[in-house]
């Protein structure tokens, strides 16, 4: 068993941060939850389980400056209120408080920030990432790809037994369970010296579209038909800066080796799609055939 740390979660009650604050506390570390709401019932949630709340923006640098004191660690994921500057303004305060207070850092961006992708809420990461770099805060970048759980936005379609992605079907998407995002974080807040200046992007599985509706068919036990959305619906729905990331899923895509980053987490049983799958409830998609 690792020290005991004293871990600062920011996002503690989105999907990454919860998974983090959850498993440092089933380890047995102190977690500091950020939160904007500390009525929320995720907030609740992780009171009951034993973090301590704190009530901030991530752009409150006093407040989480305050939240560091007497701290080994931060675990910093940027949320998207203020739109793709706001994301970056907040991990640029993570990561000045961060090296003024001499803590670890674990910040998460997206895989392939790194290669100049042109997707905006990409790109507001990897300045993220360059600001880590140019102030020398002793920090380790995790890099997720698609999440499982994005399956969930197209859950009134899946009721209706449509699988319908803005991707051609032949298209490959590596993607990760949330669950699997946390398992590392701890891994690499726990031991900070070996993974300090590091950086993961990280995967569970790397399917195409016709692969992942076989494997949903088979676990939810009824058939679904795949449906490409026009990119054209996507940017008038939900932005353009969806659509440049969907168009960069087909022409290049996410490089993600699957292989290594199983030989640095060995102790980490990564979820591939279907292994994923088998563990939500599909119950409300059968009772809808």
């Amino acid at each position: 068993m690792a020290d005991k740390l004293i871990a600062v979660v920011a996002g503690s009650t989105g999907k990454q941060g919860g998974a983090v604050a959850r498993g440092l506390l089933a380890r047995g570390h102190k977690v500091r939850a950020i939160t904007r709401d500390p009525n929320s019932s995720q907030s609740k949630a992780l009171a009951n389980a034993g973090a301590s709340l704190v009530t901030a923006s991530l752009e409150d640098r006093a407040a989480i400056k305050k939240a560091l004191e007497g701290a080994t660690s931060l675990f910093s994921v940027t949320l998207p209120y203020g739109g793709t500057e706001g994301e970056t303004r907040q991990g640029i305060v993570a990561a000045d408080v961060a090296k003024a207070a001499g803590v670890h850092l674990v910040f998460t961006s997206v895989a392939s920030a790194n290669l100049q992708t042109g997707v905006p809420h990409f790109d507001s990461k990897y300045e993220v990432e360059k600001h880590i770099a140019k102030i020398g805060a002793r920090a380790t970048i995790l890099a997720p790809a698609s999440f499982m759980e994005n399956l969930y936005f197209i859950e009134d379609q899946l009721a209706k037994g449509v699988y319908a992605v803005p991707l051609p079907p032949t298209t490959a998407l590596p993607q990760v369970a949330v669950a699997d995002i946390g398992a590392v974080a701890v891994r690499v807040l726990e031991d900070a010296g070996r993974f300090t200046g590091k950086r993961f992007d990280i995967a569970g599985d790397d399917l195409d579209g016709n692969e992942a509706v076989a494997i949903l068919s088979r676990v939810a036990g009824r058939r679904f038909t795949y449906f490409q959305v026009p990119l054209d619906v996507i940017r008038q729905n939900v932005g353009e800066d969806a659509a440049k990331m969907y168009a960069w899923f087909d022409e290049a895509g996410f490089k993600v080796d699957l292989a290594p980053l199983r030989r640095e987490f060995p102790d980490i049983a990564f979820h591939n799609f279907e292994a994923w799958a088998k563990t939500q409830d599909w119950n409300a998609l059968r009772s809808s055939t």
